[in-house]
């Protein structure tokens, strides 16, 4: 048992007992200041002792002063009426746990006290006791809202706030359902104290969304037509509600709903004196204009008897125009539609004018007046009406009798259907408001949503008269007093008593047996009002007389006087009630007559129709008792179910005045409602519980540790503290063992805090170590790069100046032989386009060290070799106005047009191909000199953008190859031109028209066709579409013929046929169209139509290039005369080769060869460099001036000109033959020798001994000195062969002696071709990979590789797999290669080859370049078995021949080639040495001319099963890591298989069979974790999943192919939204992933698990799984990234949305790095990383860093997509944000059905808050961010400023704008708008503020840009208005205020200003905002004390804008805000 321990923080020295006091001598013991309590005895029922103080006490009496104010003396014969005061009841405590005396005495005093401090809650523990200040106190304000805030009770002084917090904290803390009661009287508070309540819920939520806004707007519309004044009450709630406030898991509220209880309908026909009416009649007389009012004919509430009746219409404090304006402002909000709220006007309007209908007998009306505006308003007949009013129906035996009413009958009939009316019109509000709140998200049942309850129900009441609303409304205050009693007293009691604790019963008042009476026992009340009112005789007499017969005998129920008083009581737990029993029935019947019932349903009003739509009296029998008692025992289920929490709301007086306590009144509320006993029993009982095992596991760290154990503690070892339990729970009084337990945890946190103190310090010293090594190493990288980057600008330099001059003096040879004809061939027509072009091309330049000796270069042409021409062809009849009259699309003519189109000229199916088709349409009209160029960009700066065009067009297109150069095949040194050979030099890549695919993915791009271009850009813009988009070439070509046909501007003409020339050379049209634009080129101008008709030829005969044409080609195009690029050779001579624009590299190739004499030419290809660049074109179909416009765009990209680009062209050897013999062509030895010489001074070819080195160089010197040795001349050798880094390593003199010594020991007798030849063959067996053939490919199908993208290397030996830094990962001689196939198939995306070799390998790779792969092992094989040295018997034959066995090593003779056509051939047998024929059936021809290795040999031998065998024992020894797989995870956490019918239990390892957890390529039945199986939902979504797993992996035929983004969707959402199937999800990839043979299958898995674990986390019991899973696999390109992105989920936490579509295309591209392309307001963009991980917050950080800005606070990045831009919050995902916006605008963007939807967007980086902002503090951020964002808001004209100003800034602007350009002063006029504020440029003439402006301006000629900018922002700055967000809307809250207002909000607050004279009309500061939320098209806002503070109700479309705003703004403001969850989420 525990001992009590006092509560009490007082010191006293006497004691008190809480039932009785101690009689004190006044003349001993009283002093003055001494507080007493005074027995007084009075009449009154609650007569209590009074509290005073000691005034005067002396001689034998004593004068004290009570707390009503009255001195009082008394003697010594009153000693027994004074008893001394408990400290406790002096000044009053918080919770009255505390309080000594415990009586009503002490009890009152403490409340009255604490009231006259308009301190108003008093605690009893949890449960809440108000006192109605009837005054607004500053207690209601959002500082009390975050002050209470994570608080727990007793933190704080009492506060409804606290209890609200309370209730929100346990929710979710125990995730249990919560419950507030509040009781009370009538006018006690109860209705103000739920809207509180309601106030900080949606507060505390913290999302401001727009649901929460909803829920408290559904107040002002209830009490309006629920609410009326009466004389206890000025807002008396004539009704009861019930509001559950649904929050999902994170404490968000969802949703709520209201039920309602027993409206009051007989108010609105009558009203008690002094009382009124409604609250929506009075305001909507008063708050309609005077036309609505017309239009109802409607007058005052003085004029109508239904608001009269209490001669009272108007209420104190009651402002009825303003809260008709609420009252509309919250039905918008509810979504109440205008016509909606015009109805319910108009029923309010006729329910008054039927109140004024007089009727009479015999059914005359004489208001005719009001009965018309009745019959208008209801739209019913005017008999019918009469006659529905004044007559009744009655059926009887099947016929209908009608009888006329009295005129009482009439009048109550008449009220009646008023009643009705307003019923239903009160219900329908009501279940209109509950659709707009009560919209929960359609999830599964299992997704529950806790609730807090709100009761607010009508008080206690006793009037002089009381009705059947009476007893109903005191039935269910007893039904709430009893649930009080019962968790209070009766729960408390028997669960000590249940324990076996020690307790003295405490004694209540339980109002059981009142409540039996009424509702419980058999013939209770209620049932017999039920009963009589059942029968057609039944009155209210009648039932009387029951109620006297059963009754009377009860305590409870108290029978009349007499037998003629119809007033019968009722004791209830408040009082004594007397009831009217007259009405009772009819009120409790509740019916409408069945002729008024008609009557509606034939009105011809909707409205009216709807409201009563089902209503039917004959199945309508259910009284209004039954559904009021219904309706209670759900509530107080639904209480039950809840852990409750009470309020009790005490009524002070009876007259409505602040600081006015009712001693008497107040007394008896709390005697009734038991607070004394609720006191005693809190104070007395032990309201700290646990149960026992969470007792002993939370405080056994208390006790030694030898004592942990469950048994010690339970038998007794729990004496160290002071705790006492008995059976199941643990009960504790005070706090000391919670401090004690918070001491110790407080000196454990201690000693971890110091231990990782130490460890993380450690840790420091070794990455501050780490980090100066890198450091150094960076600045020397750093330095040498800025070396390279200096030289090289030295170089461009003089470059530069060489093309000026060139320029200058070709402009002077042209103006000198300038010639005045006009024709179309006019040269300064040409000039004028082609301008920019230099006379001399940096490409024809350089390379001098190749160059000894300067030979004449001989020029020769290309049409010597005879090129495809298409047969001659009538074209007469191919004319192109035929062709435009047959396909053009709409009535669009073959003629020039300078109008833009408004769709294609032909037809296209693709939407892009659309798009591109209009922008190409532009861009030809601004090339031709036919539509200017964009007007906004005329006058501003634009942005520069380095990247090429063909690379803006891939990217706006959405593709993510794009056209880059790789420093990784670097093969020349950037100063000299030399080759530095790697092996990837000639790679071949995937993509041919768009070069490597990058890793860098860039996003958001605009178009860019919008910008102006010069005219090089017009050209790329043109001819890049149609190289990137095929299907336009004809569109393209028909809108340039349509320009050119009947164009009369000579201008126009010759630009539209320089465009013709160039394009044609690009790319040929469709055969479609061609010969069409054969016949337009044959009719063109003679000095273009036989230029444009050759190229046509060759450029069909070609095909299509890849690249825009270069420069050299637009200089051809001007002079229509060949290229003629020089061509290095190895051997130092150089070649011009002309060429035009459809040369390709197997042409010049085949020229070179025949001009130099070359006869072995195979293998030779010409190499594209450009810096330490360099691709291969090779000697096939790839266009020369493809390479050589890549070269020129790459420049542009690295920021120089395209004419500056030092591109070259070489000549050189590729790869060699396995045939090759050096001696057939001397010519090509002798190219090879150079190249390998070259190749081995620049470390192209290495040798590792030095030895070898000086060989060859001793060698080089006798090929180019012979026998005579010299120093001079070793010296010359020595720098040709020997790489620097050996020279500086070794002495040249060293070197020299070398070659010396090995010079003389050879070569008198060796030949010079002979050396040259020793060193060919030498390096073509030393480095086989340098001289091989690249392409890239993708792994498909085959035995498994250390990576799926390799590089495919094929040389004279066999075939290599390489990755991407050379290292081969396998290789395969042509002897081993058995099988060649090529093939194309949808699923492999592609062309594909298969490699089968004799180890029973089957490869399939996919490739770009899988024919030109095949052709070229196919062209090896079949040359090596044509010259095979070598065969094997595979079969035994006859003697007749040569004889043979299987496996004999046959050699054939060479006499001929072997031809497909032989059957034999003649070989010796090497084991039986003899010769002879054997036929080629019996033997393998080996592709070798080497003798085969015993290895080959037995491989040929085997089978294909015999060969997969030995490889498989070969691989088995490499195998050291088993794979880990879900196996052991599936025994314990996976279903039964299908078919199991033996339990693990009894056979653990008969599951292992099914091998549930491995691949498989059937679709699921069944999810794979059994804890999911059981829910329908999850198991269809879990089987969905798989099915779309399997066909991302390839693994499921589908009849429609799906994009990847929308199977990544579907595999994750179901998981997204449900956590308990994200297990699901991983287990399903990882078991796809096991076992599967398919490599693609299992790369495609790897993609899946990178997103996945990108996305969310696996739970703990899966996550060690995962995690091993991965590390087994390290040797997968994603393993580690996997890892790695798993911690970074786990620490920052799962993802919200599904993957963007950038992340799926990403990792398609196997590339986890993405570029976002970020813009500033100052129009530049800049790119930046960004990671799926990433937070906006991070990414802001970046910027602010990379931008080298002060901070970044304020900043934020915003999404703009369509017409809408949103901020991203800083703690979301940027990914996640960025998907949630572009799929809320997908859904309201109208598509096709079926239709893919693409959602361009951009990301922009702008300041949003600003705070702490001083011009000139931040130069940078002031000309990125505040300038640009500040000077829109100045010219919309927003700030106020004087003329003056005005002036002093346009100077500013234009100095900003032109700079020292004073030549635009002329143009000041025309643009005013951009230099003055809109709303100011009509102050003075144009003229005057031309010259105010200019004078203005030469006081500031001296400043820069960035001064005046500062300056402006200096300006603004001054401005209360700087910084601000400015929105106009239409406001409906405020009548005083313009219907339109202009909001600004900046740091100072939300300020509402008056648009046209800019004053400002209100200010909130941010501190008095306490809630905002915003709509679709409605922004709400309250400021103020929340209980009468102002509210903002305005019509925008921007609302989403201002709700993020002031969100940001009060969240920098108010910190305290942001850590409102902490003690929730604990």
């Amino acid at each position: 048992m525990l001992t009590h321990l006092s509560l009490s923080n007082t010191a006293t020295t006497l004691l008190f007992t809480h039932d009785s006091h101690c009689f004190c001598n006044p003349l001993c013991f009283c002093s003055q200041g001494d507080h007493v309590w005074l027995e007084l005895k009075t009449a009154s029922e609650f007569n209590v002792p009074i509290g005073a103080v000691v005034k005067l006490a002396e001689s034998g009496k004593v004068l004290v002063l009570d707390d009503e104010g009255k001195e009082r003396w008394f003697s010594g014969k009153d000693v027994k009426k004074i008893k001394h005061m408990h400290p406790t009841s002096i000044n009053g405590v918080e919770d009255m746990i505390r309080i000594g005396d415990l009586d009503e005495a002490g009890i009152l005093r403490n409340l009255h006290i604490r009231y006259n401090e308009t301190i108003i809650y008093t605690y009893i523990g949890s449960i809440l006791i108000s006192v109605n200040p009837y005054q607004l106190l500053p207690i209601y304000t959002v500082d009390q809202i975050n002050l209470y805030t994570n608080k727990r009770i007793g933190e704080l002084p009492p506060h409804v706030f606290a209890i609200a917090d309370n209730c929100y904290f346990n929710m979710r803390k125990n995730k249990q359902n919560q419950c507030c009661i509040i009781s009370g009287e009538s006018g006690a508070g109860k209705t103000e104290c739920t809207k509180l309540l309601l106030q900080f819920l949606t507060a505390i939520s913290g999302q401001h969304l727009w649901i929460e806004q909803q829920i408290l707007e559904a107040n002002p519309i209830l009490e309006a037509f629920g609410n009326a004044k009466t004389v206890k009450n000025d807002n008396s709630s004539r009704f009861g509600k019930y509001i559950d406030i649904h929050f999902n898991d994170e404490g968000i509220i969802m949703g709520a709903r209201i039920e309602q209880y027993l409206l009051e309908k007989s108010r609105v026909c009558q009203q008690a004196p002094e009382e009124r009416n409604y609250h929506i009649f009075y305001c909507l007389l008063m708050g309609m204009s005077a036309d609505q009012k017309k239009l109802l004919n409607l007058g005052t509430a003085g004029e109508y008897k239904y608001l009269t009746m209490g001669n009272c219409t108007s209420c104190e404090g009651q402002d009825d125009v303003r809260h008709y304006a609420h009252i509309r402002s919250a039905m918008k909000i509810l979504m109440f539609s205008d016509i909606e709220q015009w109805e319910i006007n108009r029923l309010l309007a006729a329910i008054l004018h039927l109140g004024n209908l007089e009727l009479e007998g015999m059914n005359r009306n004489t208001k005719q007046s009001f009965l018309i505006c009745s019959l208008f308003v209801l739209q019913v007949n005017s008999v019918d009406l009469g006659n529905g009013l004044t007559r009744r129906s009655i059926i009887t035996r099947g016929e209908s009798l009608t009888t006329p009413m009295s005129k009482v009958q009439a009048s109550g009939n008449r009220d009646a259907l008023v009643k009705g009316i307003y019923g239903h019109l009160f219900v329908w509000i009501v279940n209109k408001i509950n659709a707009a709140i009560y919209n929960l998200p359609s999830n599964r049942s299992r997704d529950v949503h806790r609730t807090i309850g709100l009761l607010d129900i009508f008080g206690f009441e006793n009037f002089k008269t009381n009705s059947f609303e009476q007893l109903c409304i005191n039935f269910a205050n007893e039904h709430l007093q009893q649930f009080f009693v019962r968790h209070i007293f009766k729960q408390e009691q028997e669960e000590y008593k249940r324990e076996k604790i020690g307790w003295q019963h405490i004694d209540f008042i339980d109002n059981q047996k009142t409540l039996d009476v009424i509702v419980n026992k058999p013939m209770n009340i209620m049932s017999i009002i039920d009963e009589e009112s059942k029968f057609p005789k039944g009155t209210d007499s009648t039932l009387l007389v029951k109620l006297n017969s059963l009754h009377s005998k009860s305590n409870v129920y108290i029978p009349p006087r007499s037998s003629h008083d119809p007033m019968f009581g009722i004791s209830h737990f408040a009082g004594v009630v007397f009831y009217q029993a007259k009405g009772f029935l009819e009120k409790n019947r509740d019916q409408l007559s069945t002729d008024v019932i008609q009557l509606m349903h034939a009105s011809r009003n909707k409205f009216l129709k709807t409201i009563f739509q089902g209503t039917d009296n004959h199945k309508h029998l259910t009284t209004l008792g039954k559904q009021f008692k219904q309706s209670l025992d759900d509530l107080m289920k639904t209480l039950g179910a809840c852990q409750p929490f009470f309020i009790r709301c005490i009524k002070p007086n009876e007259f409505k005045k602040p600081l006015l306590f009712d001693r008497e009144l107040c007394v008896r509320q709390l005697q009734y409602s038991g607070m004394r006993e609720t006191i005693y029993i809190r104070k007395s009982g032990y309201p700290i519980r646990y149960s026992f095992l969470d007792f002993v596991d939370r405080y056994k760290a208390l006790l030694p540790s030898s004592k942990w154990s469950m048994k010690e503690v339970s038998c007794g070892t729990g004496n160290y503290m002071s705790l006492g339990f008995e059976r199941l729970q643990a009960f504790c009084r005070g706090r000391m063992v919670a401090k004690r337990y918070k001491m110790a945890q407080n000196h454990i946190i201690l000693l971890q805090a110091r231990c990782r103190g130490y460890l993380v310090r450690q840790d420091m010293v070794k990455r501050l170590e780490a980090l100066t090594t890198i450091q150094a190493y960076t600045r020397g990288l750093l330095i040498r790069k800025s070396y390279r980057k200096k030289k090289r600008d030295e170089h461009l330099g003089r470059l530069e100046q060489q093309d000026e001059e060139n320029e200058r003096l070709r402009r002077e040879r042209y103006l000198s032989q300038q010639d005045k004809n006009e024709s179309l061939n006019d040269l300064d027509l040409v000039d004028n386009i082609f301008g920019f072009l230099p006379s001399v091309i940096a490409g024809q330049e350089g390379f001098e060290d190749l160059e000894e000796k300067r030979e004449k270069l001989e020029e020769s042409d290309l049409d010597d070799y005879p090129l495809s021409q298409e047969e001659e062809d009538d074209l007469a009849r191919y004319t192109f106005p035929s062709f435009a009259a047959t396909y053009f699309q709409g009535s669009v003519t073959h003629t020039h047009s300078r109008k833009p189109l408004r769709h294609p000229l032909l037809f296209h199916d693709d939407e892009v191909d659309i798009l591109a088709s209009l922008a190409v349409w532009n861009i030809i009209l601004r090339f031709m000199g036919d539509l200017p160029e964009p007007k906004q960009y005329t006058q501003k700066s634009e942005p520069r953008n380095d990247s090429s065009i063909m690379t803006q067009i891939y990217d706006s297109l959405g593709k993510k190859s794009q056209v880059r150069m790789s420093s990784k095949t670097s093969v020349y040194e950037s100063q000299k031109g030399n080759f530095k050979k790697m092996a990837l030099l000639n790679l071949k890549h995937s993509s041919k028209s768009t070069g490597k695919v990058s890793d860098e993915i860039l996003l958001g791009e605009s178009p860019i066709s919008d910008r102006p271009m010069s005219n090089l850009q017009k050209l790329h813009f043109i001819v890049g579409n149609a190289i990137a988009r095929p299907d336009i070439r004809d569109e393209i070509y028909c809108q340039i013929c349509k320009q050119l046909s009947e164009c009369y501007n000579k201008n126009s003409f010759a630009r539209g046929w320089i465009l013709m020339s160039l394009c044609i050379g690009c790319f040929p049209p469709t055969e479609k169209f061609i010969k069409y634009l054969l016949n337009f080129i044959q009719n063109g101008p003679s000095g273009y139509a036989p230029y444009c008709r050759e190229r046509l030829q060759r450029t069909s005969a070609n095909g299509a290039r890849t690249q825009p044409p270069s420069y050299l080609e637009l200089e051809a195009t001007k002079s229509k005369k060949p290229i003629m690029p020089p061509v290095r050779l190895m051997n130092g001579l150089r070649h011009t080769v002309p060429i035009d624009s459809a040369t390709t590299a197997n042409e010049m190739c085949k020229y070179l060869s025949e001009k130099i004499g070359l006869k072995d030419s195979f293998g030779f290809s010409i190499y594209v460099s450009l810096y330490d660049k360099v691709f291969s074109l090779g000697n096939g179909k790839d266009h020369i001036m493809d390479g050589i416009s890549q070269c020129e765009q790459y420049m542009r990209e690295q920021g120089g000109q395209e004419r500056h680009t030092p591109w070259r062209l070489f000549f050189r050897k590729e790869i060699f033959t396995p045939w090759h013999d050096c001696t057939e062509d001397a010519v090509s030895t002798d190219l090879i020798y150079h190249q390998l010489i070259r190749g081995i001074k620049y470390g192209e070819y290495q040798y590792e001994k030095e030895e070898e080195l000086g060989d060859i160089a001793a060698k080089h010197y006798y090929v180019e000195f012979g026998m005579n040795m010299s120093t001079e001349k070793a010296l010359k050798v020595m720098s040709a062969c020997v790489p620097d880094k050996l020279i500086k390593s070794k002495s040249g003199d060293k070197w020299c002696q070398q070659i010396t010594t090995t010079h003389a020991k050879v070569y008198a007798s060796n030949l010079i071709l002979l050396l040259k030849e020793q060193l060919v063959n030498f390096a073509r067996l030393k480095w086989p990979l340098m001289f091989s053939r690249f392409f890239e490919a993708s792994k498909f199908s085959g035995p498994s590789l250390p990576k799926n993208q390799i590089v495919l290397a094929i040389n004279w030996v066999g075939v290599a797999f390489v990755d991407e830094k050379e290292r081969i990962l396998l290789k395969r001689s042509f002897p081993e290669i058995i099988g060649v196939n090529t093939n194309r198939a949808a699923k492999l995306c592609g062309q594909s080859i298969t490699l089968n070799t004799l180890q029973g390998e089957e490869y399939t790779l996919t490739s770009g370049y899988a024919e030109d792969v095949a052709d070229l092992i196919v062209m090896f094989l079949n040359g090596l078995k044509k010259r095979a040295e070598y065969a094997v018997a595979i079969h035994s034959n006859d003697p007749i021949f040569l004889k043979i066995e299987k496996g004999d090593l046959i050699t054939l003779f060479k006499d001929e080639e072997i031809s497909e056509h032989s059957a034999w051939v003649q070989g010796r047998n090497e084991r039986t040495n003899q010769s002879g024929n054997v036929s080629l059936d019996l033997i393998w021809i080996i592709p070798t001319l080497m003798k085969p290795s015993p290895e080959v040999l037995n491989l040929i031998l085997m089978s294909p099963d015999q060969r997969r065998e030995a490889a498989r024992k070969v691989e088995e020894p490499d195998v050291k890591i088993k794979l880990y797989t879900l196996e052991e995870f599936s025994y314990d956490h996976f279903r039964p298989p299908a078919k199991e019918s033996v339990s693990r239990v009894v056979l653990p390892k008969a599951r292992a069979k099914d091998r549930i957890w491995a691949c498989s390529r059937e679709p699921l039945k069944l999810p794979l974790l059994k804890r999911i199986c059981a829910d329908p939902d999850m198991v269809r979504e879990a089987c969905q999943a798989f099915i779309d797993i399997l066909s991302y992996m390839g693994d499921y035929p589908a009849k429609q192919a799906k994009a990847a983004s929308e199977l990544t969707d579907q595999i994750f959402f179901a998981a997204m939204q449900e956590e308990s199937i994200q297990d699901e999800i991983y287990c399903q990839i990882l078991k796809q992933m096991t076992d599967n043979n398919n490599r693609y299958s299992i790369d495609m898995g790897w993609q899946l698990l990178w997103l996945c674990t990108g996305l969310f986390f696996p739970s703990p019991v899966l996550q060690p799984h995962v995690q091993k899973f991965l590390e087994t696999r390290r040797k997968d390109q994603l393993a580690a990234e996997c890892i790695q992105r798993l911690h970074k989920i786990k620490r920052s936490g799962a993802r919200k949305e599904l993957p963007h579509m950038v992340e799926v295309e990403a990792i398609q591209h196997w590339s986890t790095k993405i570029l976002h392309k970020i813009y500033f307001p100052n129009d530049t963009s800049e790119i930046f990383e960004v990671f799926t991980s990433t937070k906006a917050k991070e990414l802001c950080a970046n910027i602010t860093k990379k931008l080298n800005l002060n901070a970044s606070d304020g900043l934020s990045l915003f999404v703009k997509v369509a017409d809408k831009v949103m901020s991203i919050p800083e703690g979301d995902f940027f990914f996640d944000y960025v998907r949630k916006v572009t799929d809320w605008a997908k859904r309201d963007k109208p598509v096709k059905d079926g239709a893919s939807v693409s959602m361009p967007y951009q990301v922009l980086f702008l300041r949003k808050l600003w705070l702490n902002i001083v011009p000139g503090r931040d130069l940078k951020a002031d000309l990125i961010f505040h300038f640009p964002q500040e000077l829109p808001k100045y010219l919309r004209g927003y700030h106020q400023c004087t003329k003056e100003d005005a002036v002093q800034m346009g100077a500013f602007l234009y100095k900003a704008k032109f700079d020292n350009d004073r030549f635009q002063f002329v143009n000041i006029p025309k643009m005013l708008k951009e230099l003055v504020p809109e709303d100011m440029v009509r102050a003075m003439s144009a003229e005057e503020w031309k010259k105010a402006i200019v004078a203005a301006y030469n006081k500031h000629a001296s400043k820069s840009t960035e001064d005046v900018k500062v300056s402006f922002l200096k300006f603004v700055f001054r401005l209360p208005t700087f910084g601000s967000a400015f929105f106009e809307v239409k406001q409906t809250s405020e009548p005083g205020f313009p219907e339109i207002v202009r909001i600004a909000i900046n740091k100072q607050g939300v300020i509402l200003m008056n648009p046209r004279t800019k004053e400002t009309l209100v200010t909130h500061p941010f501190n008095k905002i306490s809630n905002w939320c915003s709509g679709s098209t409605y922004f709400h806002m309250s400021a103020g004390n929340l209980m009468r503070g102002g509210k903002l109700l305005c019509e925008t479309s921007l609302g989403y804008k201002m709700d993020d705003l002031l969100t940001s703004y009060v969240s920098m403001y108010l910190p305290s805000v942001k850590q409102r969850t902490a003690r929730y989420a604990a």
